[in-house]
């Protein structure tokens, strides 16, 4: 009888657990924004999936230090009426800074780099091109996991399906066919922190330099079958048996990526495919090997280094919580992940559109249902891009007029702080050939933040395609002089000099 009534218990017990994640599942897909008190609108996931042109989202949520909900939304692709699953393959784009971090870091254990040494000790086939502007000093293995060895090229575009892609060492050189500029020292290693997906793929090929085998192997063998993510690759193009499995890529118009997505021969800071349930496996591994419950890929003692040295991770610490994470932005995908680093809590987010924000509302809504300690859920105010995006399409200067007099008559309520709102609709229409809408945007933008290079560079690259190259030369001009080591503006300087010649 004393059985009989123990697995009653339990029985009710897992009853009642399944009712009270069911209730907060319904919770998060028709109260979404429950968390935001500003939101006079009660939204739903669906509408705000369409409100930022999100066509698929899988998720998977970790509660002490375990899976605790798994589900994916919408469609995989659109035109096939392809449904997304859980097990639908996306590009976790710059999340494989941290996966690829782990294969560099499990070299340092074993004693075949060393984290403080001059990365051209372990290069043969490349040797990285010290100039003056690094003033003697060398850039170490750490620097480029931390992003502080003061080098250029933030991120890739990836290449259509079909054309020719470069070598590794083209890529370092910005030769062709790369479609990205030179990783050269912008600044001397070590004084701060400057993004540079550049100085990741310095990683990649040292990482080939040090085993003698392709990177994706190395990865594969060494780091993602230990962590039980045997449905992820850095295989670049990749396999075409997964093809059924390949999330589709969107523009953040809605618009399908050409051939369906692009290739990344950047491997280690662009070029892994994975499931959120995958990157789950890698976020738990982490939180267990921090505790000292599990190795599978590091130590204990090199996990705790990992994450407060900030090697391949984002770490955040929210009133003595910390955090670790990171996001990641591919042509026609945005992702993101984050652990805690104490209690068990996670989440990993991956979707087949370009909107961030959208990721961050899933976040906080999460964080809100699963009450995690600290992590900050503020308020958010609205995209004013996406606003005002439909009265831009059907006329520029009307779309303009409702951006002035939102901020005019409703500044708080719309997010004009942040300069890429503007900049990402401005690239929207150039990339739909719509250059002089293009233009319009991003003379917006100067005009809303005269002091940034960037709003520089993307109007002049608008200038250029026009073959304005005047324009276009004083743009880029003005980007050196806030940025004066800025390698782009100085390839395209070079450029124009020589059309205008002609």
């Amino acid at each position: 009888m004393k059985k009989i009534y123990a697995i009653l218990i339990v029985f009710l017990s897992l009853n009642t657990f399944a009712q009270d994640l069911n209730k907060k599942i319904t919770s998060f897909e028709n109260d979404f924004t429950h968390w935001d008190k500003s939101k006079q609108k009660k939204w739903t996931l669906k509408e705000r999936m369409a409100f930022y042109n999100t066509n698929a989202v899988s998720i998977v949520v970790i509660k002490n230090y375990k899976v605790e909900w798994t589900k994916a939304y919408g469609y995989a692709d659109v035109s096939e009426k392809r449904v997304a699953t859980p097990q639908t393959l996306f590009q976790a784009a710059s999340i494989s800074k941290s996966i690829n971090s782990l294969g560099v870091l499990k070299l340092v254990e074993e004693g075949k780099l060393g984290l403080d040494d001059d990365i051209n000790n372990y290069l043969t086939s490349w040797k990285f091109p010290y100039d003056s502007i690094s003033r003697g000093k060398k850039i170490s293995v750490a620097n480029l996991l931390t992003h502080k060895a003061g080098l250029s090229v933030g991120g890739f575009m990836g290449y259509e399906r079909g054309t020719k892609l470069p070598t590794l060492i083209e890529i370092l050189n910005g030769l062709p066919p790369s479609n990205s500029g030179a990783v050269r020292s912008l600044f001397e290693p070590g004084l701060k922190f400057k993004y540079s997906g550049g100085g990741t793929v310095i990683t990649q090929l040292m990482l080939e330099d040090v085993t003698g085998e392709k990177y994706e192997n190395y990865m594969m063998k060494n780091v993602l079958i230990p962590l039980g993510m045997n449905n992820s690759s850095f295989q670049q193009p990749p396999a075409e048996n997964k093809a059924n499995l390949l999330a589709t890529g969107y523009h953040a118009n809605g618009r399908e990526v050409k051939g369906k997505y692009h290739i990344y021969p950047e491997k280690a800071p662009a070029g892994l495919w994975s499931t959120p349930t995958d990157l789950a496996k890698y976020v738990i591994e982490t939180q267990l090997s921090l505790l000292g419950k599990s190795n599978k890929v590091l130590s204990k003692a090199m996990s705790e280094k990992r994450i407060e040295d900030a090697l391949g991770i984002m770490l955040n610490n929210f009133n003595g919580t910390k955090y670790f994470g990171h996001s990641g932005g591919n042509e026609g995908f945005v992702c993101f992940y984050v652990g805690s680093v104490e209690d068990g809590n996670g989440l990993v987010v991956m979707t087949n559109g370009r909107n961030m924000r959208f990721i961050e509302e899933v976040i906080c809504s999460i964080a809100s249902l699963n009450q995690w300690r600290n992590s900050p859920m503020e308020s958010q105010k609205e995209s004013v891009s996406l606003t005002i995006r439909k009265e831009c399409e059907k006329n520029i200067d009307k779309g303009i007029t409702l951006y002035r007099a939102l901020k005019k008559n409703h500044e708080a309520d719309y997010n004009f702080s942040d300069e890429s709102e503007l900049n990402g609709l401005g690239y929207e229409f150039l990339n739909d050939g719509k250059i002089v809408s293009a233009i319009k945007i991003f003379d917006l933008n100067v005009n809303e933040f005269p002091k940034s290079a960037n709003v520089y560079d993307s109007r002049g690259e608008a200038y250029f395609n026009k073959k304005d190259y005047q324009s276009s030369k004083s743009d880029y001009l003005k980007v050196l002089e806030l940025e004066p080591a800025n390698p782009n503006a100085k390839q395209m300087l070079a450029k124009i000099e020589a059309l205008l010649k002609k």
